[in-house]
């Protein structure tokens, strides 16, 4: 039995899909599961026994965060805490998703998962609490550590740059941050990759990078948006050269972001054997689908 949490969520969604070869699933989402109410959770856990636990939900409004961070610390550290030693107690092998925000992004070059860690806000604060307490408690696991992610649901960078684009004819994207934006459907994927090579003993264990290849800033990568998006006949105000850059933090944001996010993959390359798509692969993905969606009703309603 593997149990995924988060299921209503972009990563979930797309897990519930592609891991249902391995074996029945469970999917919790919010309304099956509280995760703040840590003793149902454990009774839950008890009831269903999963064999494999695969955590995809957590806080992640990322400014919203500086403000309730208590309730972010509860589901992003509290809850995979509780998972963990769940897992250990009952031999359950435990899959965990974290991010780049754990760090400070004043590296040169990508980093590895030996780096030192720094968050600069709240979110990447109680995400790190997360990965440490799963590291610490003896269970077997997986923690995948990603970035700028992305999917056909839910709240993510190209479906409000596309918003934002069929509104206004000119936009102003920040230019100081680099990092991979990366398919929740690669993601899942690859899970998939990781719990199959397990069932045979030979699967990897333990803190990984995950993301796409390639970098790419915020204010480039909604240039492409806006340019693929209009090539394939998506109606936009905004065009490409309409889109102009902006520097430093915004104030009106009050979590701050690092600079490079950007993360290397090697590790998980070379123990799962897996080859990683460029980033823009999945975003032309992404906009066909779209269209796909379009052609069964009007855009963005299919995606609520």
């Amino acid at each position: 039995m593997i149990l995924i949490l988060g299921c209503d969520g972009q990563l979930g969604r797309e897990l519930g899909a592609t891991l249902a070869p391995l074996g029945p699933l469970t999917l919790w989402g919010r309304r099956e599961t509280d995760l703040t109410n840590f003793k149902a959770l454990e009774k839950s856990l008890s009831d269903l026994a999963p064999k494999v636990i695969v955590n995809a939900a957590a806080f992640t409004a990322v400014d919203l965060a500086e403000i309730q961070e208590e309730l972010a610390r509860k589901v992003n550290a509290g809850a995979p805490e509780l998972l963990a030693h769940w897992a250990k107690k009952n031999g359950s092998f435990l899959v965990h998703y974290s991010t780049d925000y754990v760090y400070d992004g004043q590296k040169t070059g990508p980093w590895l998962e030996s780096d030192p860690t720094g968050p600069l806000n709240a979110y990447g604060r109680t995400k790190l609490e997360g990965d440490r307490a799963v590291m610490d408690s003896g269970c077997q696991f997986l923690i995948f550590r990603t970035s700028w992610v992305f999917s056909l649901f839910g709240r993510n960078f190209p479906l409000t740059i596309l918003r934002l684009a069929a509104q206004r004819e000119s936009l102003e994207i920040n230019c100081d941050q680099k990092g991979a934006p990366t398919s929740a459907e690669f993601l899942a994927q690859t899970t998939a990759l990781a719990l199959r090579a397990r069932l045979t003993g030979q699967g990897p264990q333990g803190l990984y990078h995950l993301c796409a290849q390639g970098s790419t800033s915020w204010f480039d990568y909604a240039q492409v948006i806006v340019e693929k998006a209009l090539s394939l006949g998506f109606e936009l105000k905004a065009k490409r050269k309409s889109i102009t850059p902006t520097y430093g933090p915004d104030p009106s944001r009050p979590a701050l972001r690092p600079i490079n996010s950007e993360l290397n993959c090697q590790k998980i390359e070379k123990d799962l054997n897996l080859y990683r798509p460029p980033w823009s692969y999945y975003l032309d993905r992404l906009l066909r689908d779209l269209i796909t969606l379009d052609r069964l009703g009007p855009w963005p309603k299919p995606l609520n």
